[in-house]
C-alpha cells in the first residue's frame, strides 16, 4: 500500500474514532471499547474494499456489511457518516429519542445498514444467509461481517458456521475482531472461545490471522480472501480495545460505559491532535 492511500485510511479511522467518543459521550451511555478497536477495519472497508454506493444504499449489486456485534454500533456510523451515507451531525444525537441512530444498527431506518443486528450470535447467520442469496441469485457481491471474540461463547455462531463451511460460501468473508475482553473480563476468565483460528478451520473456513491495527496486513488479508474459492474466510484480527484513546486501551471497563465531560475532553484532545497532524504531514 502507498503511503498516501494508508495516510488516508488512518486519518478516516480517526474521524470514526472521534464519532465514537462524540456519540457515546452525548448518549451518556454506550460501547466505545469494542467500536474503538474495530475502526481501522471499517476504514478499509468501507474507504478500499466494499463495492457501495452512498448515493444509493439500497443498489441491488452492492457489497453486503454486517455489524454481528451490534453495540459497536457507533463505529459504524461513523464510517456510514465519513463515507456519506448519513450526516455527520446525526453523530450527538446517538441513542436519543427520535434518532434514528439508535444503541443498536437499525436497517429500516439508517442509509447504508444491511441487517438489524444486537442479539449477539446472530449476526453471522444473517450474512451467511445474505451470501447463500447470492448464490442462488446468480450475484457477485460479497458480504462481511465483524464478529465480537465474546459474541464466539454464542452457539449459534458455530451452527452458522457449519453451514457456510457446508454450502461453500467463498463469497462471505468473517472477521472476529479479537481483542481478548468482554463485558466481564478477559475471554480465558468468563468463557474461552479458544484457540478461534482452529474452530474456524475445522468448519472449512479459510482462515488468515493479522494485526487488526495494521493497514497493509488488513488489505492483504482481504486481497487474499477474493481469490478463495469453494470456501468461506475467516479473518481473525487481533485488536486492542479502545484502540486510539490512551486510558481506554486495553482497558475491560471500557466495555460498556460512556466518558464523563473530562474523559470526553482527554479523549477529544488525543483525537483532534492525531488528526491535526495528519492534515498537517
Amino acid at each position: 500500500m502507498d503511503a498516501t492511500t494508508k495516510r488516508q485510511l488512518e486519518f478516516e479511522a480517526l474521524k470514526i474514532r472521534l464519532a465514537v467518543i462524540e456519540g457515546t459521550y452525548h448518549a451518556k451511555c454506550g460501547h466505545p471499547g469494542g467500536a474503538l478497536s474495530i475502526a481501522d477495519m471499517l476504514s478499509y472497508l468501507y474507504f478500499r474494499e466494499m463495492n457501495i454506493r452512498p448515493n444509493d444504499p439500497k443498489w441491488e449489486d452492492r457489497d453486503r456489511f454486517v455489524l454481528s456485534k451490534g453495540h459497536a454500533a457507533p463505529a459504524l456510523y461513523g464510517v456510514l457518516a465519513a463515507r456519506g451515507f448519513i450526516s455527520e451531525d446525526l453523530i450527538p444525537t446517538l441513542r436519543h429519542t427520535g434518532s434514528i441512530l439508535q444503541g443498536h444498527p437499525d436497517m429500516k431506518g439508517i442509509p447504508g445498514v444491511d441487517m438489524s443486528t444486537g442479539s449477539l450470535g446472530q449476526g453471522i447467520s444473517a450474512a451467511a444467509g445474505i451470501a447463500l442469496g447470492a448464490k442462488l441469485s446468480g450475484k457477485d457481491f460479497r458480504t462481511y461481517a465483524i464478529l465480537g471474540d465474546g459474541e464466539l461463547e454464542e452457539g449459534q455462531v458455530w451452527e452458522a458456521a457449519m453451514f457456510a463451511g457446508h454450502k461453500k460460501l467463498d463469497n462471505l468473508c468473517v472477521i472476529v475482531d479479537n481483542n481478548n475482553l468482554q463485558i466481564d473480563g478477559c475471554l480465558e476468565e468468563v468463557n474461552s472461545p479458544l484457540p478461534i483460528p482452529e474452530k474456524f478451520a475445522a468448519f472449512n473456513f479459510h482462515v488468515i490471522e493479522i494485526d487488526a491495527h495494521d493497514f497493509d496486513q488488513i488489505e492483504k488479508a482481504l486481497n487474499e480472501a477474493r481469490t478463495v474459492k469453494g470456501k468461506p474466510t475467516a479473518i481473525i484480527q487481533k485488536s486492542v480495545k479502545g484502540r486510539g484513546v490512551s486510558y481506554m486501551e486495553n482497558q475491560v471497563s471500557w466495555h460498556g460505559k460512556a466518558p464523563n465531560a473530562e474523559e470526553y475532553e482527554i479523549a477529544k484532545k488525543e483525537l483532534l491532535t492525531a488528526l491535526a497532524a495528519y492534515k498537517e504531514g
